[in-house]
């Protein structure tokens, strides 16, 4: 986890839910240097002393920052769920359908999200974020893949539709308004996650279930996604990959529902933990 003022986050390994351990003084960050380096291992034996020596610091009601620093890139898959590609009238697709959001648009797992000006359809989009551990191009195999990913962790992949689909272009203009890719409010190993393609994923809009949803639904999953991708462009450590998301969102229902200020989002995965962000209208 990452903890503290926004641009002022400190790194720290939770322990549970009451407690963490601060590792401020063996990483400055959880960022593309800590991952090349394969951090999240070098930091087991040392994170294992401390919990052992009672070296755990309580929760105090701290800001909870993106698990991750900003990245190079965040990479995004679109229609990956064929339920929600028959919600929105497209057709499953072939291979992963590939986009970006701008890396600055990445916001703790509780903060404020600000719809833009000019916005007509902001909507939700519970999503599984990968993280990638270390650069990579060209995998030799879809099991590969797993050697590569650092973690998981919950996103909000949060739209502009009419940005998106009205206004020319690719998706990258209703994807990267500031505030729009809440993250965490942790990152997660592999070897705590049993079976990655088998998680229950949720959200609600104040207090209404709006998607359910499992990651075994996926047209295309974690580790075919990250082999695919490497075939195109260098990954680099640290790089977040949102892979999709189940059907509910505001575009899918009819009539068509889309956030307002004041609504309030409440998101999770199973074993990745919850978000919740209140909505705010444009600067």
């Amino acid at each position: 986890m990452r903890i503290g003022a926004p641009g002022a986050e400190k790194p720290v390994v939770r322990v549970d839910d009451t407690r963490y351990i601060d590792v401020s003084d063996l990483t400055a960050d959880f960022d593309e240097k800590f991952f090349a380096a394969g951090g999240t291992a070098l930091l087991a034996g040392p994170v294992a002393e401390r919990i052992a020596a009672g070296q755990t610091c309580e929760f105090a009601g701290e800001r909870i920052g993106a698990p991750i620093a900003r990245p190079h890139q965040i990479l995004c898959i679109g229609l990956n769920y064929s339920d929600h590609a028959a919600e929105t009238g497209q057709a499953v697709p072939d291979e992963p359908i590939l986009f970006t959001k701008s890396p600055n648009t990445l916001i703790g797992p509780n903060d404020d999200v600000r719809i833009p000006r000019g916005s007509t359809k902001p909507d939700w989009e519970v999503e599984l974020g990968i993280v990638i551990g270390r650069r990579t191009s060209y995998l030799d195999s879809v099991k590969d893949a797993a050697d590569v990913i650092a973690g998981y962790c919950v996103v909000n992949d949060v739209s502009e539709r009419a940005f998106q689909m009205e206004r020319g272009g690719q998706w990258v203009k209703g994807k990267s308004a500031e505030t729009f890719n809440p993250a965490g409010p942790w990152l997660v190993t592999p070897d705590e996650i049993a079976d990655v393609n088998d998680l229950d994923m949720w959200l609600d809009v104040n207090g209404v279930r709006r998607q359910t949803g499992n990651t075994k639904t996926m047209i295309f999953d974690p580790y075919f996604i990250v082999h695919h991708l490497s075939q195109f462009m260098v990954l680099e450590p640290g790089d977040l990959i949102n892979t999709g998301t189940p059907p509910g969102v505001g575009m899918g229902h009819d009539p068509q529902i889309w956030l307002q200020p004041a609504d309030v989002m409440e998101l999770g995965i199973a074993g990745l933990g919850t978000q919740r962000q209140h909505v705010v209208g444009p600067r």
